[in-house]
């Protein structure tokens, strides 16, 4: 089923969320634990995410050090698979340009068709570590509107090298990111709006946004896309604040504002129990507000908040 289709056809608030290959080295079974216990709350749908290899460094015996490339979490594409075989849930794996080449993305979506997954979510991706701007990968796409470009010829079967497709797939379709409070690369809200404007005009069926605490800055966001003609799903991306860190780290992180009721509350905080406490409450009042504005869907961000997403979960659904 098309996540457009779930998010478009009422019923009430969909829930979904994200969660993460496991590290290279480990098996599944944490990650099966974490959708084991968050499917009573009936996901209609689970993003995988991906993540681009980086470079390490390894001191030599004679001192010098060696540059190597390694992915720390492989596996996207197996995870989804699996995760669709053994839950029957749908899946959308992020397909993202950082750190792939075009021929690399090709086969991403050659494997794809061949599993019978045919929901994205495209992405540009972070940039390198080591890089201070973002840098295609050989000829990789370097903005989404490119890889869309590929995925869009891709379904009217066509080869990157303009070859026909003797026997043409199930077509993608997919989703893309958007910013309430602009991308850090953007120079505007407006500029980052015509980003995502273009991204929906080439066939983005619905948009999920980075995670934010203020909802009043989504509602505008939502509001601006309406005014510019951008008609599809906005779906929240939310992650209850679970550690003392977070109040600093997220923030510059993730490019978002903490509103002041919320920094004063955690302000009071003096312990990692006491911000999960907090996150819980906060996200649940959230929710009850975005739920009563309609929203489509509420996508869960879970790395390193499972605990409260259940109970945030229990709370609204």
């Amino acid at each position: 089923m098309k996540i457009m289709d779930i998010v478009s056809a009422g019923g009430g608030t969909a829930f979904s969320f994200e969660v993460l290959p496991p590290l290279k080295g480990n098996g599944t079974d944490a990650l099966f634990r974490t959708i084991e216990r968050l499917k009573e709350f009936n996901p209609r749908y689970i993003n995988i995410t991906t993540h681009r290899s980086e470079y390490v460094y390894h001191e030599l015996e004679n001192g010098l050090m060696q540059r190597q490339r390694v992915r720390r979490r492989p596996g996207t594409i197996a995870i989804a698979a699996a995760i669709k075989n053994k839950y029957a849930i749908p899946v959308v794996p992020h397909i993202v340009c950082s750190g792939n080449d075009r021929e690399d993305l090709e086969y991403m979506l050659i494997d794809l068709q061949f599993l019978g997954i045919s929901e994205l979510l495209v992405l540009r991706g972070d940039k390198a570590k080591e890089e201070a701007t973002f840098k295609p990968t050989g000829d990789g796409p370097a903005h989404a509107t490119e890889l869309i470009a590929q995925i869009n010829r891709f379904n009217e079967g066509c080869f990157m090298d303009g070859t026909p497709m003797k026997v043409k797939g199930t077509p993608f379709n997919y989703g893309v990111a958007c910013y309430p409070e602009k991308h850090e690369e953007a120079a505007c809200l407006e500029s980052d709006m015509q980003v995502l404007k273009a991204k929906v005009e080439m066939g983005a069926q619905y948009a999920v946004t980075q995670l934010f605490y203020d909802n009043s800055k989504f509602f505008s966001f939502v509001e601006r896309a309406r005014e510019m003609g951008i008609e599809v799903p906005i779906i929240p991306g939310i992650k209850p604040l679970t550690k003392l860190s977070q109040i600093t780290v997220v923030p510059k992180t993730f490019h978002c504002d903490l509103p002041e009721p919320l920094y004063k509350e955690l302000a009071k905080c003096r312990t990692d129990e006491d911000v999960k406490r907090v996150g819980i409450e906060w996200t649940v009042e959230q929710c009850r507000e975005l739920m009563r504005h309609g929203v489509p869907s509420l996508h869960f961000y879970t790395m390193n908040a499972v605990d409260s997403i259940c109970e945030i979960a229990g709370k609204i659904y």
